[in-house]
């Protein structure tokens, strides 16, 4: 898999958090600002949002994104569709590893179309992209 370089960078997310999963995480531009706690599957309070949230949002959002670049190549229409991502965590060999899995609704396509658009925006999908060979992720 091709690595980009830092200078084909268009843009740096910067995040800082502060006590792990239990406290603060922030962007440097002040747009998310968010409690962080473990969730009580996990022993935590479950008050504030977790990692897994927040890379389930991160990941929904970016295979939306890449499902529309496929969409455009390919001439479908993709109106009214949604992306989820559901991420799991879990005790592992190593401690603990995650698993993801990517369903979508496309009301204008049919199963077969839709399911050809989701495989093609998996390939595409930077986030997919990164995880792939690291952990399992299947579209539903």
């Amino acid at each position: 898999m091709p690595e980009i370089q830092q200078s084909d960078v268009l843009y740096n997310a910067v995040a800082t958090a502060e006590n792990g999963r239990d406290g603060r995480v922030a962007t440097d531009d002040g747009r998310l600002d968010v409690v962080v706690n473990p969730p009580k599957e996990m022993g935590g309070n479950g008050q504030g949002t977790n990692p897994e949230q927040l890379f389930a949002a991160g990941y929904s959002a970016c295979f939306q994104g890449a499902l529309g670049v496929v969409a455009r190549q390919e001439q479908a229409d993709i109106s009214g569709s949604t992306v989820t991502a559901k991420v799991g965590i879990g005790k592992n060999a190593d401690g603990f590893g995650l698993i993801v899995e990517i369903s979508a609704t496309i009301p204008n396509a049919d199963p077969q179309t839709a399911r050809a658009l989701l495989e093609k925006a998996h390939q595409v999908c930077p986030y997919s992209k990164a995880t792939r060979g690291n952990i399992s992720v299947t579209l539903a």
